[in-house]
């Protein structure tokens, strides 16, 4: 797959810094959630991904890979978490939609909840030190520990249990809020100690609704998410850093409370059907950085020519003039995107910073 060839590119992880505090920075950045590696080698016309799950030597070249990947793009920063479903047991209640294994409070009780943040650790030091020694010059990464409190919640007990649980014991539903947080909260701390010089801003990825509204109501949202979220990101900002939310869905009747209470300092997430990003840009641009853009669904149209007008047309509307913004993909770039229109998109960015 040919990269379009472009002015020579000098990687600037403060850019991303300035957006995510809401300062416009001086040359707008790049930022996607997540890309799919496959579509990485794609575009790179190498494979790599075997790599991952080699020795030491290995690993260093998957890693190698994955930053040059970021360079070659013209991201300011490499995107990476350690996901938090990788290490508990009985997981996949969210991810692979298998029966939750926290259904009662005796099994709650019995959750080796204490056990957590050593298996963390002793599954992803590796892979951060790796990082750490494969960075390109001028970069730094955005991410941190993947899977915000509510993921990791459903990731044990399943959405559908949850909402039982919150009806038929009150407590135990409050119990597990507080519990997840503060194992979160005591891998976060331990993270920012060891590795927080590998990253310039933090995040984690929470889903908190869907097109309609939120997965929970606002006030349990503010009563027990927010909360536990304030105590991670009080964490992050001792640490120097800026903290980003992902989190997809309509929002807006908990926004607020995310900014004024929780503390983030700038917003990744959004789709056409909700709300253009321009919503978002008017809304809260100025309070946060606002990261996104580009509704994935347009990404994977093979039109390129629609995707670069589109591209540009939300860049005119926001890039300037709005504070912190970095630019992308509204959600992410999955493996089924189509990569023709992820580089479509890519190019109208980098040619758009060029031009102005």
């Amino acid at each position: 797959m040919q990269i379009k060839k472009q002015r020579k590119f000098t990687p600037d992880y403060q850019h991303v810094v300035n957006a995510a505090r809401n300062i416009e920075a001086k040359r707008l950045p790049l930022y996607d959630h997540l890309i799919a590696i496959d579509a990485m080698e794609a575009i790179l016309g190498k494979k790599f991904a075997g790599y991952s799950s080699g020795n030491r030597t290995d690993k260093k070249e998957y890693y190698r890979m994955f930053c040059e990947f970021h360079r070659q793009m013209a991201y300011d920063t490499v995107i990476f978490e350690g996901c938090m479903a990788h290490i508990m047991p009985g997981a996949g209640a969210l991810s692979r939609n298998q029966p939750g294994v926290i259904k009662t409070r005796d099994d709650f009780n019995k959750y080796p909840w204490n056990e957590l943040p050593d298996m963390y650790f002793q599954r992803f030091s590796e892979d951060f030190e790796l990082l750490r020694e494969t960075m390109p010059a001028g970069m730094k990464a955005v991410g941190g520990i993947g899977n915000g409190l509510f993921e990791v919640i459903q990731e044990l007990v399943g959405y559908m249990d949850l909402c039982y649980i919150q009806v038929d014991d009150p407590e135990l539903f409050g119990d597990l809020f507080a519990k997840a947080g503060d194992v979160l909260t005591k891998i976060w701390s331990r993270f920012l100690d060891e590795y927080g010089d590998v990253y310039c801003v933090c995040r984690f990825g929470d889903d908190l609704g869907f097109k309609s509204t939120t997965l929970l109501s606002h006030e349990v949202i503010r009563k027990h998410i927010i909360p536990q979220y304030k105590r991670i990101i009080s964490a992050v900002h001792h640490s120097g850093k800026p903290f980003l939310l992902h989190s997809c869905g309509q929002i807006f009747d908990v926004m607020d409370d995310l900014i004024a209470v929780a503390g983030i300092d700038a917003k990744h997430s959004n789709e056409d059907v909700i709300a253009p990003f321009s919503h978002w840009v008017n809304a809260y641009g100025a309070k946060i950085g606002n990261f996104g853009g580009v509704d994935t669904d347009v990404i994977c149209n093979d039109d390129t020519n629609y995707v670069k007008e589109y591209t540009t047309d939300v860049l005119k509307q926001v890039a300037q003039g709005n504070g912190g913004i970095a630019i992308g993909t509204g959600n992410s770039v999955p493996d089924y995107v189509s990569i023709a229109g992820y580089l479509a998109m890519n190019e109208a960015v980098r040619e758009f910073r060029e031009g102005v």
